[in-house]
């Protein structure tokens, strides 16, 4: 729903929309971000691990599954890996700067 000119006038004179409150109060932290990242990746090689046993165990006929869920764990893989690097650079470059 759309709210008059008003009443956003009022919330913005107010210091923070009702809206931002709501964000800032549901926001994690960077750790426990990361850390719900890398479970979901875990969990994706794991999955990846037992589709191909079952497929190699003759559970699982469709070897399209057997490879869409391997490419799914390399894809998160490989970007956790490029956001680890981009982490360290950054570390590295803090570490370099002189105060």
């Amino acid at each position: 729903m759309i709210e008059p000119i008003s009443n956003n006038l009022q919330l913005f004179k107010e210091g923070l929309t009702s809206s931002d409150k709501i964000q800032d109060e549901a926001k994690p932290s960077f750790s426990q971000l990361m850390k719900d990242n890398l479970d979901k990746v875990n969990q994706l090689q794991i999955e990846s691990d037992q589709i191909t046993t079952d497929f190699a165990l003759g559970k699982v006929e469709n070897i399209h599954d057997v490879t869409i869920a391997a490419e799914k764990a390399k894809l998160a893989l490989n970007m956790t890996v490029a956001i680890q690097g981009k982490l360290l650079s950054a570390y590295q470059e803090i570490m370099r700067m002189q105060l």
